[in-house]
């Protein structure tokens, strides 16, 4: 148990460095290339909209805790 929970903690530590190092990740549906191919021609991905990169989900968490704890203390 005390393996397995330390096992866990270290992952989201892990994560939490990779967010605060590389907040950007590449784009899952394009794999960063920023282009889709759609009916035979390529074309710009909509998610990333061609950018190639997303910002990762933990540090869009920490990014909007952040803003609620600005908005709070002020």
């Amino acid at each position: 148990m005390l393996v397995a929970m330390a096992t866990v903690l270290l992952g989201f530590g892990g994560y939490a460095v990779l967010c605060a190092v590389k907040p950007f990740g590449p784009c899952r549906r394009c794999r960063g290339t920023g282009e889709i191919e759609r009916f035979g021609k390529p074309r710009s991905c909509p998610r990333c909209h061609g950018r190639r990169h997303r910002l990762r989900t933990g540090r869009r968490a920490h990014n909007a805790w952040r803003r609620t704890h600005e908005a709070g203390s002020r």
